[in-house]
């Protein structure tokens, strides 16, 4: 299936998106942090043979603006956190989508899902969580750290505060030997990362304003946790997890079955961080498969406003 790019505005912004496919339910897929609506590129026209798929890029990535952070101000400046994101989402909903969808997020993007289902449930039809951010530097979850890693992560906030140091600091994170390096810990199938993948993740962040959205949200260590968003969820909600990714580790989230909205749980073999890119044919079968039977099974009333 074909895929084209757009662009919309919202709240005085440029928002790019990609999408696909003209007939199904709705679905927009939420990037991770420091990614952007191309992380789905094996993903969209795939998706689009059963389904109406949008790949949206958050505020402050990919190539959509990158407002000044700060108090939220039309055309100004951007709040950098999960409420303004979900905003962000329902808005393109109704104005983009023009009915409610599914919400398929990896890493930080599940807990933009989470929080758009709590703060806007009549948009979300339902909810796949791809390596959700566990979100472990967390102020609330520091004291669980090992001490070296709980002071180390205050220290580096604290020097990263100071706009030159961050600046640098996000100077030389903006490289390709240094996203390469990232992404082969990050990635269980290393022959993923491509240079394809790294360009497309290079040329955002180099953009001007990119280094003040990275040292903005670097910093957010408060806000929402998905543990916390999952209760409050009514629609379902199912989880896929690579069992190798070293950042969100597959133990500390397998509780997260118990709680009623929670559909299913399943481990993913070998995979690391962001499945979809790492997996997509057996990603994009759970996607479809799931969708299907959960968009039969919505009453009517549900898909309208």
């Amino acid at each position: 299936m074909q895929v084209s790019a757009a662009t919309w505005h919202w709240q005085g912004f440029a928002i790019r998106y990609q999408t696909s496919g003209t007939e199904g339910p709705a679905v927009i897929l939420i990037h991770g942090f420091g990614a952007s609506s191309d992380h789905w590129r094996k993903n969209l026209p795939v998706l689009a043979r059963t389904c109406r798929v949008y790949a949206l890029d958050l505020i402050g990535y990919g190539q959509s603006a990158k407002p000044t952070p700060g108090p939220c101000k039309p055309g100004q400046s951007i709040d950098y956190c999960f409420e303004t994101w979900a905003d962000q989402v329902a808005a393109f909903c109704v104005e983009v989508v023009g009915g409610p969808a599914v919400l398929v997020g990896n890493s930080i993007g599940c807990i933009v899902a989470l929080q758009a289902a709590v703060q806007h449930a009549h948009h979300v039809t339902g909810v796949i969580m791809l390596n959700c951010s566990l979100r472990l530097l967390h102020e609330s979850k520091r004291a669980n750290l090992p001490w070296y890693r709980r002071w180390g992560a205050v220290a580096l906030q604290s020097l990263l505060s100071y706009p030159p140091l961050g600046h640098f600091f996000f100077s030389r994170m903006a490289q390709p030997k240094t996203i390469r390096q990232i992404l082969s810990q990050a990635y269980g199938c290393t022959a993923a990362v491509t240079d394809e993948l790294i360009d497309l993740i290079l040329q955002p962040a180099q953009e001007p304003g990119a280094g003040d959205v990275f040292l903005a949200f670097i910093q957010y260590a408060h806000g929402p946790l998905p543990e916390e968003l999952l209760p409050q969820v009514n629609c379902p909600v199912l989880i896929l997890w690579g069992d190798v990714d070293p950042w969100e580790p597959i133990d500390q989230a397998r509780e997260w079955a118990k709680f009623a909205a929670v559909d299913d749980f399943i481990p993913l073999k070998g995979v690391g961080h962001c499945p979809q890119d790492e997996a997509p044919d057996v990603v994009n079968a759970l996607l479809q498969r799931w969708i299907g039977e959960k968009a039969s099974s919505v009453p009517q009333a549900r898909q309208l406003f």
